[in-house]
């Protein structure tokens, strides 16, 4: 498989926590439904009717807001807690909710005398680890400089995976391109905010353990069935950020108030856009799905803009179009050159 191939298998797994979940029908897999019990369940109003019925773009796009309000509103919470405490709410809100439905099939990928190798956990414990540094990075990153600044440079570890094992001439382009987007973003600060090294060093780390994360959840995925594997990330990545969140956010944390933001931006962040993608992921192909997630650093900077009033200079939208550009063409390249394995 190419980087690409995995890549957009790291897509589907990840980002949409892909699983072998009911079909889109209700036939459940290898079975049968009574054709009386199956026409009572269409005409049945459930979440899975209702999503079927809204196109796939739009779930996409309703996904990446979520994301990014959710982002915002991690942000003002930093005014009452740290962005590792903010780190440490949003990753046990989506931890727990991810384990109240696998904790069955969790236990009995554990379970003592199960077949499951030692290489396999530790694969997923690295994944977890990517997983945490990679939101304790980015939150960082919000702290100290805008949200569209610091979502365009994380989109360079995916960019970075996409084009990785690519011959082609034309993907050093997309690499120029990039690149000189992130020069504009990095030659002055915005209006909305002080760029400072400090919040550019941070979201380079978070693009980094970004193409960690694609990589390590596609090796993740094929040693673990359904969403196992990333519930056992999940779990590890808040087991991880735990210690720092705690001793940042002391007894804050404690407050109903904080819990409930901190769950509400779990929500956001994680649980409603692996929802969306999840069913979006069902009626379009990879490839289209990433290039629809290119529009991710525009969304932020319009977030950042509404909710936070950090008003981008033009040259900063010049800069977010160059490397959404860049993700486009290096995306719509690999997969057409070369199929998925």
């Amino acid at each position: 498989m190419n980087v690409a191939a995995l890549a957009n298998d790291a897509w589907r797994r990840t980002r949409a926590a892909g699983g072998s979940g009911p079909s889109v029908s209700g036939v459940p897999p290898g079975g049968t439904v009574p054709s009386r019990a199956g026409a009572a369940r269409r005409s049945r109003l459930t979440p899975a009717t209702v999503l079927g019925a809204i196109p796939p773009p739009a779930l996409i796009l309703a996904g990446i807001i979520s994301v990014q309000v959710g982002a915002g509103l991690a942000k003002q919470l930093f005014a009452v807690v740290p962005p590792a405490a903010v780190t440490l709410l949003r990753l046990w809100s989506s931890a727990i909710v991810m384990l109240v439905p696998s904790t069955r099939a969790v236990w009995r990928a554990l379970r003592p005398g199960h077949a499951l190798a030692w290489r396999s956990l530790g694969v997923a414990a690295l994944f977890g680890l990517a997983l945490a540094t990679m939101n304790f990075a980015i939150y960082q990153s919000f702290a100290r400089i805008p949200l569209g600044v610091a979502v365009t440079i994380e989109f360079l570890g995916p960019l970075c995976v996409a084009i990785a094992a690519s011959r082609r001439l034309v993907d050093l382009a997309w690499v120029v391109l990039a690149g000189g987007g992130v020069v504009l973003l990095t030659g002055g600060g915005g209006r909305g905010g002080h760029i400072t090294v400090a919040g550019l060093l941070f979201a380079l780390v978070a693009a980094a353990c970004w193409a960690a994360y694609i990589l390590l959840s596609a090796a993740t995925g094929r040693r673990f069935p359904g969403s196992t594997g990333l519930t056992i990330a999940m779990t590890v990545g808040a087991l991880v950020i735990t210690p720092a969140g705690a001793a940042a956010g002391g007894t804050a944390l404690l407050r109903p108030e904080v819990l409930a933001i901190g769950a509400g931006i779990g929500l956001l962040s994680s649980v409603i856009p692996y929802s969306l993608e999840l069913e979006a992921l069902r009626r379009m192909p990879p490839r289209v799905f990433s290039i629809l997630m290119s529009l991710e650093p525009a969304v932020a900077a319009l977030v950042g803009l509404a909710l936070l009033g950090q008003v981008l200079a033009a040259r900063e939208w010049f800069a977010i179009g160059c490397v959404m550009a860049a993700c486009i063409g290096a995306t719509r390249g690999t997969a057409t050159a070369s199929p998925e394995a």
